[in-house]
């Protein structure tokens, strides 16, 4: 315990960052490149399974969206905790943290159940694309509890500075979903060809296996936090400061699939063809901003830990690292965008109009991607901090508040370049509400510059 508390408030902030980001920065590449390639092998299957699985996206995102948020309300009160040296209150936060995992895993079969055809309704009428987005959704909703619980135990392993067991077991969950996808898809080694339905079983297959890898790990030493079952009684304080960030964090990722599925309502008003464009256009982002989340992820329990520890000085040094790291990346991804976008799209065997379509997206949506490093960065600054307020008003504003009616009004006259100039616009105002709500944020005590 006294070597994490050294390493966390000793250790060089930059090298610290580094040290931690990087490996989730290399597992995100890899879980990207996953999310791309899965689209790719299902593409083969036709414009229609495209459209689908696009369809499936927004329920699908809904549960990463969960885990992920209550796994950040989790790691945030386990580093606050470990740095104020509370050790029983870090081992009750982990511990209920898995016991609320298992609740929300038990919600998602009952919602995959009772909501997933009514949903997708809502958005086709085609028989084969409604037929093949119900099978995928229903089993990644009532097969969720390994996506779930292999997040819950990623974001107790983040909080106490394990970053390369999470690479590992993250890029061991996609490996195996990657050599799955065509055995299943395409009927391969024997099995037979399950199309769209093989693409899902491979996706919670994967994510089962990286959480029983969890469980081994877990068992085989001691860490700095234990879940203890006696500590899985209620405690009402601990689990308000889990939900307290857990829920903002969740909501903040849930916008992208509630924008995405009130997005495709306005783009359907045009062609089936946008909805495929903006299907794979988040496919592709993800390629862009997982590793910024990467960088993200190391920042949250060095930026926690010292908040905790009473060190402001090294609060600030690990925000600023990470937002020079995040600008970085976020200029690359611009001019990938800008001057690749049509090999980007052939990836997809996209035809000549879906290439058109694709390409102009691409280009217009890209010029937001370098402002929004100030909205990601400061967002999970504020998760990591306790305060899932300011972060969930930084995120509303990328990806809902501006983006939504934006989108509404501009399509009425520029159609579907609309929605695109949407987007950019969304991240601009995200980073002008950031950059003052962290500046008057505890008299800007973490103000980086």
């Amino acid at each position: 315990m006294e070597k994490v508390n050294s390493f966390m408030r000793t250790k060089p902030v930059f090298s610290l960052l580094v040290s931690m980001s990087v490996p989730m920065m290399l597992s995100m590449l890899i879980q990207s490149l996953y999310n791309i390639v899965d689209s790719i092998y299902v593409s083969r299957l036709g414009t229609d399974a495209l459209t689908a699985v696009s369809l499936a996206y927004p329920l699908q995102n809904a549960i990463v969206s969960v885990g992920v948020g209550i796994g950040v309300g989790i790691s945030s009160a386990i580093s606050i905790h470990l740095g104020s040296g509370d050790q029983e209150k870090a081992d009750r936060a982990a511990s209920l943290g898995i016991v609320l995992t298992v609740f929300h895993c038990i919600l998602f079969v009952l919602a995959g159940i009772f909501t997933t055809r009514p949903f997708l309704r809502l958005f086709t009428e085609n028989p084969v694309i409604l037929k093949d987005a119900c099978n995928y959704t229903y089993i990644v909703l009532c097969l969720s509890f390994g996506s779930l619980l292999q997040i819950a135990f990623e974001k107790i392993f983040q909080s106490i500075g394990r970053m390369k067991v999470t690479m590992y077991l993250l890029i061991a969950g996609c490996v195996i979903n990657i050599i799955l996808d065509p055995v299943l898809i395409f009927g391969l080694l024997g099995f037979p060809a399950l199309g769209v339905t093989g693409a899902a079983i491979a996706t919670v297959i994967g994510q089962i296996c990286a959480f029983l890898l969890y469980i081994v790990v877990y068992l085989r030493k001691p860490y700095a936090v234990r879940i203890r079952i006696k500590y899985m009684k209620p405690d009402w304080k601990i689990i308000k400061q889990i939900y307290s960030v857990g829920i903002p964090s969740s909501i903040m990722m849930l916008l992208p699939s509630v924008l995405i599925s009130l997005l495709n309502r306005i783009l359907t008003a045009f062609s089936s063809l946008y909805v495929a464009v903006l299907g794979v256009y988040f496919k592709l982002q993800t390629f862009i901003y997982m590793p910024a989340n990467g960088i993200v992820q190391g920042m949250r329990p060095i930026v926690g830990y010292n908040y905790g520890a009473g060190e402001p000085k090294r609060v600030r040094s690990a925000i600023r690292y990470s937002l020079v790291c995040a600008v970085v990346i976020m200029l690359l991804g611009t001019l990938l965008s800008l001057i690749f976008p049509a090999q980007i799209f052939a990836l997809f065997d996209a035809d000549a109009e879906l290439m058109s379509a694709g390409v102009t997206a691409l280009r217009i949506i890209s010029l937001g991607f370098l402002v929004s490093s100030i909205g990601v960065i400061y967002a999970g600054t504020f998760e990591a901090l306790g305060n899932g307020r300011n972060s969930l008003i930084i995120s509303l504003l990328r990806q809902f508040a501006v983006t939504l009616p934006l989108s509404f009004v501009l399509s009425r006259f520029l159609g579907p370049v609309g929605v695109w100039i949407a987007f950019p616009a969304g991240e601009l105002c995200a980073a002008i509400a950031a950059f003052f709500l962290l500046r008057t944020y505890k008299e800007g005590a973490f103000t980086p510059f």
